[in-house]
């Protein structure tokens, strides 16, 4: 999909042999931070002085990642936000790729999941051909449909476990009933997934998606899951806390508890590219920059 494969020789460069926890706790290291850099640039919200096109949204997109990464232990570009565009929406997302730096774990927010046949040809998209180090995934389909994207070593899986969204409630918090296949008491339907979560893939390859907005279930699933990396979204622009994701996000034990950081992301989008259109003064790209400063500065690695 990228001439010459240049997303491919970003993982490439440093290793297949390399976990993508080692990577991430590498780069959460060097960055001093657990901030997750989300892309989802919209062409209702671009700043002044960009086109309301598609020429515009990769520009802006492109200013965001130059002013931002160097506070960032990942990014996380969201695919529908490029899909929309069609295939050149795709073609600027691998560029956008294409000029990270190799050291920088990128986490294609694309929720997939789907029976095994299909899940394996989204893999090949994802790690393949954009050069993803981590997917999101949706669990709905059990895990014949998420092991395909959790079998290799040097890749990753965020399964959606309790999001952050206002109705996410309506199925994540139904009770569902004692398993004795898996000896799972009755209990949320998000912490079943937790549960069932920390053994699937071949370990150090799952991880979870725990919204910033339940504090509570964040510590309950960590407390089921105290192994699994967590990628928290929420914070900022929905309002979650970031004591409670400092205090319960990182993990205790496991692959994910012996890295910088211990497994944990924490995603801010409109929080750092919406101040490029806060106020009327000053470079879009120095209030970026400022604004991903601070929000590395509140999420540091913590030993």
């Amino acid at each position: 999909m990228i001439a010459g494969g240049q997303a491919q020789r970003g993982v490439a460069e440093i290793g297949v042999s390399t976990t993508y926890l080692e990577r991430l706790g590498a780069r959460s290291k060097k960055a001093g931070t657990v901030l997750c850099l989300g892309l989802d640039p919209d062409l209702d919200t671009l700043p002044a002085g960009f086109s309301r096109d598609l020429a515009g949204l990769e520009r802006f997109a492109a200013l965001l990642l130059e002013a931002a990464v160097p506070f960032a232990a990942a990014v996380k570009p969201n695919l529908a936000f490029f899909e929309a565009h069609g295939s050149a929406g795709l073609a600027a997302l691998e560029r956008l790729r294409g000029g990270l730096p190799s050291d920088l774990p990128v986490i294609a927010d694309a929720k997939r999941g789907d029976i095994g046949s299909t899940a394996a040809r989204q893999a090949t998209a994802l790690f393949d051909q954009l050069g993803a180090d981590a997917v999101t995934v949706n669990p709905y389909l059990g895990a014949d449909a998420v092991s395909p994207l959790l079998e290799r070593i040097d890749r990753f899986a965020y399964v959606l476990c309790r999001t952050s969204n206002p109705g996410a409630g309506e199925l994540q918090d139904l009770v569902v009933a004692a398993d004795r296949a898996t000896d799972s008491p009755a209990e949320r339907l998000h912490e079943r997934v937790a549960r069932l979560a920390t053994g699937w893939g071949p370990g150090g390859t799952v991880g979870l998606v725990v919204g910033a907005t339940a504090p509570d279930e964040l510590a309950r699933i960590r407390a089921l899951a105290p192994g699994l990396a967590f990628l928290v979204p929420g914070v900022g622009a929905q309002g979650g806390a970031v004591e409670p994701v400092l205090e319960h996000g990182p993990a205790a034990v496991g692959p994910a508890g012996g890295q910088p950081g211990h497994g944990l992301l924490v995603s801010v989008s409109r929080g750092i590219a919406g101040a490029a259109s806060a106020g009327a003064e000053g470079d879009p790209f120095e209030r970026v920059r400022a604004a991903a400063a601070e929000w590395a500065a509140r999420l540091p690695v913590l030993p």
